[in-house]
């Protein structure tokens, strides 16, 4: 038995928290609902009173595959805290009774077939205060509905962790009616903060960092760095995938790839080894933030997390930070690696990422990479490069664009 549905109900939190800009995240909120639904004929959201509801332009009511497709798509719609599908229906308590009766066997029976008593509550919330019934009256009388649908040994209350939940909105246009309430991802909805550049490796931690970002309502372009013919193609091609899949929660990105080669060969050749990750990461800054200058983006983010590899102690990113002048974000920087591999298995990012493949930052690696390369020690290396900006220059103008 499918459940019926004609509008989703969808809450958020923290965009209440604005003020005189709150318009802007709500538009975008709404601009990004109908961007991921917008394989639905007709779908169309619109704002009522603190509250997005999402419907069809013709009223029919979503099939089982467009209310599959919902539940997929919201559980990433940056900015949404919950989200209910229901029934809008005018505000007649007659009428709101008859939906209840008519929805609500598709979410008991199911649980009844096991043979157990269910446990439910009504939660009825009347904003429109002319309407002749409390909303505990509306709770009392829906309870009525359900109480007569079943026998007794099959129903309990639960008015603290009830299996279901019957809900009811009455507004002054209209009242909706829904069983269940689904999570959001929350945060800020997509193009309500500036967009960025990220540095994205094969890895476990940047395309966590990329999805962090995005849920600060921030686009993300990438940036990667091989080091080609030293590491093989498919380590672009690991990448790519990677874009490919973080691009479903934003809906496009673009890819920039970098040969580094060239800039490490320098490196390897004129500076110390243990100082080499240290610099390579410099140079890769420095083009990062040339990129995102010339493409409008605001700040880089990497997947840095203080102290767990050589390069990301304090000392190093501080050497590190030095390089850029634009600011560097870092949405992992507390996080243990547990804390990352359980995110990344929720986005979906994490198979991509296991797949072992070479990196740019393996090539010419020393055995004993320096954890804390100060910053005047680094400098003094740096000048063995001599002027290296034409070969900045030149690995820039390289840059392939996917």
């Amino acid at each position: 038995m499918s459940a019926e549905c004609n509008t989703i109900l969808c809450r958020y939190h923290e965009i209440a928290t604005k003020g005189n800009n709150r318009n802007m995240f709500e538009k975008c909120l709404m601009d990004h609902l109908q961007f991921l639904l917008k394989d639905i004929p007709g779908v169309k959201a619109k704002k009522v009173r603190g509250r997005v509801w999402v419907n069809l332009a013709d009223g029919r009511n979503f099939s089982e595959a467009e209310l599959g497709l919902v539940r997929e798509k919201f559980l990433h719609a940056f900015g949404l805290e919950t989200f209910s599908p229901g029934v809008m229906c005018r505000p007649d308590i007659d009428e709101i009774r008859g939906i209840v009766a008519r929805t609500s066997p598709a979410y008991f029976e199911p649980r009844m077939a096991s043979g157990q008593a269910v446990s439910f509550r009504i939660r009825a919330n009347r904003s429109d205060k002319r309407f002749p019934l409390t909303s505990k009256d509306i709770e009392i009388n829906l309870a009525e509905v359900i109480g007569g649908m079943y026998e007794h040994e099959k129903l309990r209350v639960d008015l603290e962790k009830a299996d279901i939940t019957v809900g009811c909105e009455l507004r002054e246009e209209f009242a909706f009616v829904f069983h269940e309430t689904c999570r959001g991802p929350g945060g800020l909805p997509l193009g309500s903060n500036a967009p960025v550049l990220a540095l994205l490796s094969g890895g476990i931690d940047s395309p966590v960092a990329c999805y962090l970002m995005m849920k600060r309502g921030c686009r993300v372009d990438f940036i990667t760095f091989h080091s080609a013919p030293y590491t093989p193609p498919e380590t672009l091609s690991k990448v790519r995938g990677i874009v490919e899949h973080l691009s479903k929660f934003q809906g496009y990105g673009r890819l920039f790839a970098c040969n580094l080669a060239p800039m490490q060969k320098l490196i390897r050749d004129k500076c110390q080894p243990r100082l080499r990750t240290v610099l390579y990461r410099r140079m890769m800054l420095r083009i990062a933030e040339a990129v995102a200058r010339r493409r409008r983006r605001f700040a880089l983010v990497t997947g840095d997390s203080i102290g767990q590899v050589a390069s990301q102690t304090i000392i190093n990113i501080n050497t590190i930070n030095e390089a850029a002048k634009m600011v560097v974000l870092r949405p992992l920087v507390t996080m243990d690696k547990l804390e990352a591999i359980r995110i990344a298995e929720r986005i979906g990012s994490f198979v991509l990422s296991k797949t072992q493949v070479p990196d740019s930052c393996t090539v010419f690696a020393p055995p004993s990479p320096a954890t804390a390369a100060h910053l005047g020690i680094v400098l003094e290396d740096e000048e063995n490069l001599g002027d290296y900006s034409a070969l900045l220059e030149e690995i820039i103008n390289g840059i392939e664009v996917f």
